[in-house]
């Protein structure tokens, strides 16, 4: 999500984990700013709120956590807020907030695999990858042989790694 903030020219990246040892990482994304929920006695959209002066103009949420996902949205602008919701939820959550959220002219969408069609927007993600726009290496924080998966698990459950490319020759 940073990283596709970072390319589309956002000037303000504002990461938010409740896990502090990623946010050196997300730097390289192109995160400008943290915040942890934890770290505030108030719901995190009201801190984001008041750190944008009414809050973001827009929010994409990852994890498919629903209260991740609520406060994803109740965290942008009224009147031009757009909220993209990409994580998956369990199928019985519910989504609940206050109608004036939407009647405030906030927007929530709903995203798989970012809407990409692969036919026709994938060669441009290969161009902005051979433009060095798109650096994929980043994303990449272990290896392991075949005969190791469950330390990629490991990794992933751990909240230490982003993507881990099996090896399968070893």
């Amino acid at each position: 999500a940073a990283e596709g903030a970072r390319i589309a020219g956002a000037s303000r990246i504002i990461g938010v984990d409740l896990n502090p040892n990623r946010f050196e990482e997300a730097k390289k994304f192109g995160c400008t700013e943290f915040v942890n929920p934890k770290d505030h006695n108030k719901p995190v959209q009201e801190v984001l709120a008041e750190m944008t002066n009414g809050g973001v103009d827009r929010s994409v949420e990852c994890t498919g956590n629903i209260n991740a996902m609520i406060s994803a949205f109740e965290c942008v602008h009224d009147g031009w807020g757009v909220a993209v919701l990409v994580g998956v939820p369990n199928r019985d959550d519910a989504f609940k907030t206050r109608p004036v959220n939407f009647l405030n002219e906030r927007t929530l969408k709903g995203t798989f695999f970012g809407n990409y069609k692969p036919r026709s927007d994938l060669p441009s993600v290969v161009e902005k990858y051979m433009n060095k726009e798109l650096e994929l290496e980043k994303f990449i924080t272990h290896q392991v042989a075949f005969r190791d998966i469950n330390k990629a698990f490991d990794y992933m459950l751990a909240g230490e790694g982003i993507r881990c490319i099996i090896r399968m020759d070893a």
